[in-house]
Order: C-alpha cells, then sequence, then structure tokens
C-alpha cells in the first residue's frame, strides 16, 4: 500500500502514514493486487494506477545491472578501506616490507598471510550480506544503488520484505551464479516478472517506481 501524500509503502490496516504522517484514505491506500504483464513488444505498462501513489513497473534487466554497477563501485571502496585496516592490523604490512626481493612460497604463503586472507574473505562476504539484506529490508527498500535508479525490492504482493527474506535472496545469488553464462541474472530480462533466478528461490520483485 502507499500514502497518497508521500508515496511512502505503508503497512495493511494502517490509519496513518509511519513516514509523513498524514492520514491514509482507503483509495489512496490501496495496494495493488493484480501485476500487468505485457504483451511481447508492447511498451510496458504501470502495475497500479492508483491515485496519488508511484506507478509501479517491472524492472528490467539493465536497469538492475547499472544499479549493480553503482553498488560494486560503494562496495569496493568499502573493500579497500578494509583491506587496509587489516594490513596493518595483523601485521601483514611488516611482514611484507620484511620479505627478500625474490621470497620463496613458503616464506610468502606464511600462516598471517593466510589469517588475513581468510578474514577478509570472510569479512567481505559479511560486510556485502548486511549492506544488500540490510538496505532491501529497510524503508528505503533497496541499496544505494536501486534508490538511485528508483528501483525497490518486494514480496510477490508489492509489500516491503523481511531481514530474513533479504538475506535468503542475498544467498540465493550463489545458486545463480552458478547457472552457466550468467543465465540466471540474465533471466530478470526475459521473465514476465522480470525476475532473476535468485529472486524466485526468494518470492521477490525488484519494481521501479515513478
Amino acid at each position: 500500500m502507499f500514502c497518497s501524500s508521500c508515496g511512502g509503502t505503508v503497512t495493511d490496516g494502517a490509519t496513518f502514514c509511519s513516514a509523513c504522517g498524514r492520514p491514509l484514505s482507503a483509495t489512496a491506500a490501496a495496494a495493488p493486487t493484480t501485476p500487468y504483464a505485457p504483451a511481447a513488444g508492447a511498451p510496458q505498462q504501470p502495475i497500479a494506477a492508483v491515485a496519488g501513489a508511484p506507478q509501479l513497473f517491472y524492472a528490467g534487466f539493465w536497469l538492475r545491472f547499472v544499479a549493480y554497477i553503482i553498488d560494486a563501485i560503494i562496495l569496493t571502496f568499502a573493500e579497500c578501506a578494509f583491506a587496509v585496516i587489516l594490513i596493518f592490523a595483523t601485521g601483514l604490512g611488516a611482514m611484507f616490507r620484511n620479505l627478500p626481493e625474490n621470497p620463496t612460497p613458503d616464506e610468502f604463503f606464511t600462516g598471517t598471510f593466510i589469517f588475513a586472507l581468510v578474514v577478509f574473505v570472510a569479512g567481505m562476504v559479511v560486510m556485502i550480506w548486511i549492506y544488500y539484506a540490510w538496505m532491501e529490508s529497510s524503508q528505503y527498500q533497496g541499496t544505494l544503488g536501486k534508490m538511485a535508479l528508483g528501483l525497490i525490492v518486494t514480496d510477490l504482493q508489492y509489500q516491503p520484505i523481511s531481514f530474513a527474506r533479504a538475506s535468503g535472496r542475498f544467498f540465493a545469488k550463489f545458486i545463480t551464479g552458478l547457472v552457466p553464462l550468467f543465465i540466471g541474472y540474465i533471466m530478470a530480462g526475459f521473465t514476465a516478472k522480470k525476475q532473476a533466478l535468485h529472486d524466485m528461490i526468494a518470492g521477490c520483485l525488484v519494481l521501479r517506481r515513478i
């Protein structure tokens, strides 16, 4: 359901919008119940056209790809910062400075290096998981990349998703990545509701609102 004043998502039965505090009317707060599936080659139409509410469209592959690039750039900066902290915290920097000019594998792959590598990989997985799951289950319903393009993540009833469902969607991407030729991701370009494989597994939709 959507607030007719600010366009924010509200829960069923709510009397006031949690975002702007305005009273909700039955018409403006009505939630879309039937998605629109355009015929092949036809221009995409809004999923719902409720007075005062944002128009919702299924978000296709290229919009989602651009959002992913934006998120990847943001996360790259976070990863670099984490790597620098880890190098100093584990003494890896001192180890590199003390290496001979042509180190042997035994001199390079020390316990310190392996420990730092394991911590880095584990830390990155946790960081990326929290970023996606927390942002997509928050009031913004999307990561910074999705927010920049007006995309939101919902369940199949167009309602906000929980942290648990957002986490399931994130880890389902590992299954999507196992499909050859990135077909699991490309599915977002040709399935009826523009769902990638992980969206189908988690029961989610990615929508564009304007």
